[in-house]
């Protein structure tokens, strides 16, 4: 055995790949070698360590589990992880690695059990190791294998002793010739990450198994024929018996049974148990029944068509890296379905198989990925790349060979994936011709296929919403040669990677969904992507943190850009993921200009009876009145709703009054829905019908004091016109502002994108802006008037700004502000926000609680507002932030008419919005932001718990922001929600409570 970690040869003395049963699905006996294995790290792959050595003196090791997160999250005894997005943190020179390479040796010892069956073969099975090893067994060297996230097979049967002690020694190197085709966007970390396991496969067992179970979707009729191979170790053949014992059949193997079924979907994941029996073992298969097909450039499953509302998903653990639990696969799946999430692309890689087993039970769509990807010969204009190397198509071939002949029995799975971002080349047609020979009955997925001359169909990464609508329409830019450009053109399009998902984001979500419903051929996408990957770590005085690159003392690494989920690290849902899942609500109900609702069911196989849709008519906090929709809708169509016709709307008050119409499921359909819980919603939307009564005139007079400053109600100022005191408390900040702490999106757009937004704010001088007064009088009618111009360094254009403060006069406690800004000079394309922050002296500002009449209950900004509705709020100041793992601008409110706050002390500020407009056009309330911290302390801190509060409540009163885009792997802001230099006005009352 000559392989070395730098050849690259395909594994050696290993079994041929098979399928992989789910646990417990199978009669035969297994035993498990997970637990503490004795382990010793090295610098380089000549350890000098006899495979006999029992390493009875070296530390334990977990496995599965990775040796730079052994004693996670307080101590990195064994090297740190790494984070690179696309370069090699290594020279690129294939197929060498630095000699500098960490190799652990892991030893572990066990005895066959005693009643471990005679005859047959016993099989040791590694499920994923990464990245090269070597497998001994008493000494002696028996395989060498890779594909880190691939399973690999060693017959030990030949070498074991009746009741005797066996010493299995494992050496595992960092780096390998396999690094190459390794290069996922995620952290580098090494070992035995997955289970390890015994199987024994006794003679005449199945040794391998193919099943197709298809759907006639005219006839109803599923067939299902059931390939099964049998271990064979004397003379003659061994037949397989084929039963589905709720359906009443039975067969051979290899005889097709043909019989009415319920078909599966993601929708309905109706799942038969398939049992295929020999003499002498038994496996239970959950099939399902379905057939995948495309018709006249549409994506079809049972015939209908689907559409896939994705997330790639990462295997991720934020203490244990990729060595996941059931548990978190469990949570992963059903986070998703209670967020009407119903496909999952396995970025880059074949997930653990019992991810796939939940699939195909509660119902997602899989594409499921080889574990390819060279994306570090980007840079190298993808010189030398293995995807076109002749030297690489036997090892290429060989990892897509084994993720189909694992994977092909799961329903779930309805395209194979080729790899991701690795180039083009020879080796693309090798491997599709390979996925064909073992699984016609599924298309191709490959982005890398630019052409689609080996694929299936058209994938892109981060086309913006405009050109996904010109492809849906069939009139993107044709492809220089004809042939490949009219086979494109039949194909259905899907975005495996789409609204970037880093930090506060995704924006623009809503409008490729859109895109996505209006055209037949656009099949739907995969948002990049579901979870950040911060590693829990702890800093000098102990407090655990996300962490992301650059936090281990890498010198090269990617930072932040590993955190760029719709989950936080320890699964908390974003905001993003609560837009995700207002966007891709299965029953979405949607205001038209005609002052109408449009109910649409986006099921492409089930009716709504499953929900209840109700309606509410309430102001603020108060319920007017209540109801029931008659509405059952077939899958695909849809109905107009509106208000009932004797429905009795009361006078403007102080608060909107919205018709609210919210569908939920009210009962659980099967097993796999279960999990449900009461009141489980499928969509929402709303009407505004009564819009809040105008504030009062104030028409009081403001007083002048004997320092020369001036008194306006709660407020008080000196005499420059300063704002000094409003509700009994110091004023430490209040002036017109244009800047937020850059949003990820704001900060580091994609090299396509040109400029950062942050860049041109920062040119602008939106950072440092700085107020001039130019004058300070008391009106005719008795307001105080205060002119003034705020501006950046370096710079000629500003803002021209009036403040117009009136005491109310039937309001002692009250002040009115009217604030008009006027930008003059020339601006950026953008500007980050505009209107007025104001910080008051508050100490327990982080406690303060807010109730708000507006727009929520969580953030929203201009491109992602779908998820949030018209209402009455509440929330204290700590629970308003949205803790990001990389602090960025958080925890906005739109439209938001009133706010009340109650400081601790039992006294309380209330804030009215008027009349607010933004260029010519006028809009009800404004966008609140309220912070224990300032935008410049937002902006400096690396991570959440470097957030300390000042002392200070401070506040953004918006006319409006900026949108949030996804540019930081995507589309900057469509121009529907970027933000202009514009003249804005706002009137807001303040009152002391």
């Amino acid at each position: 055995m000559t392989t070395t970690h730098e050849s690259v040869a395909t594994p050696d003395g290993v079994v041929a790949p098979r399928f992989r049963p789910p646990a417990g699905a199978s009669s035969s006996a297994t035993l498990s070698l997970d637990g503490e294995w004795r382990f010793r790290l090295f610098p380089h792959p000549e350890t000098g360590v006899d495979h006999a050595e029992r390493g009875e003196d070296w530390d334990r090791l977990a496995v599965p589990g990775h040796w730079q997160l052994a004693e996670a999250p307080h101590a990195w005894p064994y090297g740190v992880p790494e984070y690179n997005n696309v370069l090699y943190p290594f020279p690129v020179d294939p197929p060498h690695v630095p000699d500098d390479n960490p190799t652990g040796e892991y030893r572990t010892t066990f005895r066959l059990p005693a009643d471990w069956p005679e005859g047959g073969r016993t099989l040791l099975r590694f499920e994923g190791v990464d990245s090269w090893f070597q497998v001994a067994l008493d000494g002696e060297l028996l395989a060498t294998s890779h594909g880190s996230r691939l399973p690999t097979e060693v017959d030990l049967t030949d070498k074991l002793r009746d009741g005797g002690e066996h010493l299995l020694a494992v050496r595992v190197t960092k780096w390998s010739a396999m690094s190459y085709v390794e290069d996922q966007d995620q952290w580098w970390l090494s070992g035995i990450f997955r289970s390890v396991t015994l199987e024994h496969r006794p003679d005449g067992a199945i040794d391998d198994v193919r099943v197709h179970a298809g759907y006639d979707h005219t006839t109803g009729v599923g067939a299902l024929w059931v390939d099964a191979a049998t271990v064979v170790t004397g003379p003659g053949a061994v037949a397989a018996r084929v039963a589905v014992p709720e359906l009443g059949i039975e067969g051979a193997a290899g005889e097709e049974l043909r019989v009415a079924v319920e078909p599966w979907s993601a929708e309905q994941p109706r799942l038969y148990d398939v049992v295929v029996t020999t003499d002498t073992e038994t496996v239970t298969l959950a099939v399902g029944f379905r057939t995948v097909s495309i018709e006249d450039g549409v994506f079809l499953v049972n015939g209908r068509p689907i559409k896939l509302r994705g997330v790639n998903r990462h295997e991720f653990d934020p203490l244990r890296g990729r060595a996941v639990t059931p548990e978190r696969m469990l949570e992963d799946v059903l986070l998703m379905k209670r967020h009407h999430i119903n496909a999952v692309r396995t970025s880059h890689y074949p997930p653990h198989p019992h991810f796939l087993d939940l699939c195909d039970r509660y119902g997602l769509y899989v594409i499921d990925e080889n574990d390819l990807e060279t994306h570090g010969f980007l840079g190298e204009s993808w010189a030398g790349n293995p995807t076109d190397d002749p030297a690489w198509t036997e090892v290429l071939v060989d990892r897509v060979t084994r993720t189909v002949r694992r994977d092909a029995h799961h329903a779930s799975i309805i395209m194979w994936s080729l790899g991701n971002e690795a180039g083009g080349g020879r080796n693309v047609r090798a491997m599709a011709d390979a996925v064909r020979a073992l699984d016609p009955s599924r298309p191709i997925h490959y982005e890398g296929d630019y052409s689609s001359d080996d694929v299936d169909v058209y994938s892109r990464m981060y086309a913006d919403s405009a050109e996904v609508e010109l492809i849906g329409q069939g009139i993107e830019p044709p492809l220089e040669r004809a042939d490949a450009d009219s086979r494109r053109r039949a194909m259905p399009f899907v975005l495996c990677e789409y609204a970037h998902a880093m930090g506060n984001g995704p924006g623009g979500l809503a409008d490729y969904d859109a895109a996505f419903d209006r055209h037949a051929r656009l099949l739907g996408g995969f948002i990049w992507e579901w979870i950040d990957h911060g590693l829990t770590r702890t800093d000098a005085d102990g407090v655990e943190f996300a962490a992301y690159g650059g936090d281990f003392g890498e010198r090269f690494h990617d930072g932040t850009f590993i955190a760029d989920g719709l989950l936080l690290p320890d699964r908390t849902p974003s905001p993003g993921l609560l837009e995700t899942a207002a966007v891709f609500a299965p029953i979405r109900i949607d205001a038209q200009p005609d002052g109408t609702l449009l109910v649409r069911n986006r099921y492409a196989f089930r009716d709504t009876s499953h929900a209840e849709v109700g309606w509410t008519l309430h102001r603020g906090a108060e319920v007017l009145a209540t109801g029931t929709l008659d509405l059952v809708l077939e899958a695909g169509t849809e109905t107009v709703v509106r208000p009932p016709s004797d429905l009795v709307l009361p006078e403007p008050g102080e608060a909107p009054v919205w018709w609210t119409v919210r569908a939920v499921q009210h009962k659980a359909e099967s097993l796999e829905e279960a999990w449900l819980e009461p009141g489980f919603e499928l969509g929402a939307g709303q009407l505004l019908l009564v819009e809040p009564a105008s504030l009062t005139a104030p028409a009081g007079r403001v007083s002048t004091e004997a320092d020369g400053g001036f008194r306006a109600g709660p407020a008080r100022f000196d005499g420059r016109g300063d704002l000094r005191e409003l509700a009994g408390r110091t004023v430490h900040d209040f002036r017109v502002d244009a800047w937020r702490a850059p949003t990820d999106n704001d900060r580091r757009p994609a090299k396509w994108q040109g400029s950062a937004d942050e860049e041109k704010w920062r040119e602008a001088g939106l950072h440092l802006l700085a107020e001039r007064k130019n004058g300070v009088g008391v009106s005719a009618d008795g307001a105080l008037e205060i002119d003034a111009r705020i501006a950046g360094p370096a710079t000629r254009a500003g803002f021209a700004t009036r403040y117009r403060w009136q005491p109310v006069t039937d309001a002692p406690d009250a002040v009115d502000l009217v604030v008009d800004i006027r930008p003059e000079g020339r601006w950026p394309e953008s500007v980050a926000r505009l209107g007025v922050v104001l910080a008051l002296d508050e100490p327990t500002a982080a406690e303060t609680g807010v109730r708000w009449t507006g727009l929520g209950p969580d953030e929203s900004y201009a491109d992602s507002k779908q998820a949030a509705l018209g209402g009455s709020w509440q929330h204290t100041v700590a629970d308003w932030q949205t803790r990001y793992t990389h602090p960025q601008e958080n925890g906005a409110r739109r439209g938001v008419t009133s706010a009340v706050l109650s400081f601790t002390d039992g006294t309380g500020l209330r804030i009215d919005a008027g009349d607010v407009t933004v260029g010519a056009r006028s809009q009800l309330g404004i966008e609140l932001s309220l912070r224990p911290w300032s935008d410049d302390a937002l902006d400096r801190a690396a991570h959440p718990h470097e957030l300390v509060p000042d002392g200070r409540l401070w506040l953004h009163l918006d006319a409006a922001q900026h949108g949030v885009g996804s540019a930081a792997c995507g589309p900057g802001v469509l121009a529907n929600a970027q933000l202009h230099a514009a003249p804005v006005r706002m009137r807001l009352r303040f009152t002391t409570l």
